[in-house]
This record gives C-alpha cells, sequence and structure tokens, in this order.
C-alpha cells in the first residue's frame, strides 16, 4: 500500500516524522539512532529530505578562487533503501526542484523506481543561500506543479526527451506541500490554495503542512482547501521548540507566527532547556487536539527534536 492510499484510508491517527542525510563525510548511525529512539511508536512512513548543492568558493591558489557547487547532505535515495530495507516501512524521499535540472530529476527517479522506493514529496525547495529570489538550474524547474507533471509524465513512460517507453516499475505515488500561513511568495492565501489546487491536478495525492504552532492555523487551512474543491488527505506537521535562537529563527525562515499565548511563555524561557520543556508541553497539546480532531496523521519535523518527538509521542499515542 502506498503512503498516498494509507493516508486515505480509515484508521487511528498514524504518527511519521522526517529525518536528514548526515552531513557529508558523517556516518548514517546518528540517522539510525534518531529511527531506533521512535520506533516503538509505530511510525507510518519516514520522510527523507534533500538538500540542493550551493556554490562554494574555494581558494586554490593565491589569491585565486575557484567556484564549485557542493551538496553538503547527499544521499537521499541511498538512505531511503537503507531505512526500508532496515526497517521494513515505507520510506519518503522528498524530491525538489532547487538545484537539480529536469534530467537530474530523472535520473532520480530512474534509481527510485528500481529500488522499488514508490512513495515521493515532490517539492520546489528553496531558493540558494544568498539569493533573494529563487532561480531555477538551466534546464529546471521553476515551479513544484512543472515537478509534478514530470512525475506524472514518467509514472506514463514520456521521459524528458519525448520518448516514450514502458513505465519501469510502479507508479509513483506523491505529496506536497502546504502552507496554512500562506507560501512567503503567494500573493494571498486564496491564491496558495489556488496553485495547491493545480498541483493536486497534476497528480498529488496528498498535502504535508508546512509547521504551525496554532492548531486553528490549521483547522481554517484544511476548511479553505475542502472549499476550494480539495479533497486529499491534509497531514498536519509540527516541531517541538528546542532552543533560544528558534524565537526569532523560525518566524523568519518559515515565515509562521506564535500564537499570542506560545509567545508570552517563550519570552519567559530563560535555557534551552526551559525551551525544550515548553515545547514538550506545547507540542503534547497540539498532538492530542489534532489526533481528537481524527487527522490522518500526524507529521513531525525532528531536525535537533528527536528526544522531544519522543516525549510527546509517549504522551499522545
Amino acid at each position: 500500500m502506498s503512503v498516498a492510499s494509507f493516508l486515505a484510508a480509515e484508521h487511528p491517527t498514524a504518527f511519521s516524522f522526517e529525518v536528514l542525510p548526515p552531513v557529508r563525510g558523517k556516518s548514517i548511525e546518528q540517522v539510525f539512532k534518531t529511527i531506533d529512539r521512535l520506533m516503538p511508536f509505530n511510525p507510518a512512513y519516514i520522510n527523507i529530505t534533500t538538500h540542493r548543492s550551493e556554490v562554494v568558493y574555494r581558494q586554490i591558489a593565491s589569491g585565486v578562487f575557484q567556484r564549485t557547487a557542493e551538496r553538503t547532505r547527499p544521499g537521499t535515495v541511498a538512505i531511503a533503501a537503507a531505512l526500508k530495507g532496515r526497517y521494513g516501512i515505507p520510506t519518503v524521499p522528498h524530491v525538489i526542484c532547487s538545484g537539480f535540472s529536469r534530467t537530474e530529476l530523472e535520473n532520480v527517479l530512474i534509481d527510485l523506481s528500481y529500488l522499488d522506493i514508490n512513495d515521493l514529496l515532490v517539492l520546489r525547495g528553496d531558493r540558494a543561500k544568498g539569493e533573494s529570489r529563487y532561480v531555477a538550474e538551466a534546464d529546471g524547474h521553476q515551479h513544484a506543479i512543472d515537478l509534478c507533471r514530470q512525475v506524472s509524465e514518467f509514472n506514463r513512460g514520456m521521459m524528458i526527451d519525448g520518448s516514450q517507453h514502458e513505465p519501469l516499475g510502479k507508479e509513483f505515488s506523491f505529496g506536497v506541500a502546504g502552507y496554512p500561513e500562506k507560501h512567503e511568495e503567494a500573493m494571498n492565501i486564496e491564491t496558495d490554495i489556488e496553485h495547491l489546487r493545480e498541483k493536486i491536478e497534476a497528480g498529488a495525492q496528498y498535502v504535508v503542512t508546512q509547521m504551525f504552532f496554532d492548531n486553528s492555523r490549521y483547522f481554517s487551512f484544511v476548511e479553505r482547501c475542502r472549499k476550494a474543491g480539495i479533497s486529499v488527505p491534509i497531514i498536519p506537521g509540527i516541531k517541538p521548540l528546542t532552543s533560544l535562537t528558534q524565537q526569532t529563527l523560525l518566524p523568519k525562515t518559515f515565515h509562521i507566527d506564535f500564537p499570542v499565548e506560545l509567545a508570552e511563555q517563550f519570552r519567559r524561557c530563560k535555557s534551552n532547556d526551559d525551551v525544550k520543556s515548553l515545547g514538550i508541553e506545547w507540542g503534547i497539546a497540539q498532538a492530542r487536539e489534532l489526533k481528537q480532531a481524527g487527522v490522518p496523521s500526524i507529521h513531525f519535523y525532528s531536525m535537533n527534536a528527536s528526544a522531544s518527538i519522543e516525549a510527546i509521542a509517549k504522551a499522545v499515542y
């Protein structure tokens, strides 16, 4: 059963989370440790993030610098295969436009087909560091919907050179991102939801939201989506607070708001330990309300937060 089919079926609220590939040169063992810690809560699936290449300037001679592209976290496809083999549960690699050409993306899809990994999360991805706006790679995609269409065409055996082949294996099933507080580049929430509806029409079968800390934003977003004709599962994504720096970092990076009550409590925190305690308490309340509402799954963003997610899951699942 695909992740999309599972999410659309009747079942108690599932548990899922996201992991990051190790920084280049680091062992996969830390990824295993994170997953081992959370396996007692029977995750329905695990997402693996993908990271774009970044331009790096390295000095190769006195006063001479060489411009190269470097990925600090390679290995998404390999890790998806390793986790599927080790844990026997569905893995969902992220496939992104940012930093990839259409040819490179097609090669990723071919590799995943050969590995019998058929679940994806299709995203545009972030703009390059130092760039004020997103710029597609040469022969790349400007928007996530373009990548959705490429995946759907690949499912039908259509390659980017226009040639038609028999499908390589099972069709890919994929989800896309949704933004309860609006994507930073959208003119308004209405146009943002219209773009989301177009991605569903292009083949996406479920939505995973950006993190949020106010459940009313999620419920309002779902209601707006339903009125716009979007009927696929919409999975809430949440992240426990873990550090004082997130007071400004999260709103700046992800363009989200803290609800007044959370902001007031956050300002009273004096240490990262205080923030972690608050994050667990707030995360438990969020997850309990979402579970009570019968959401198909709660998806946890685990970067630097696996201990907090463990504590929340113990209280909720």
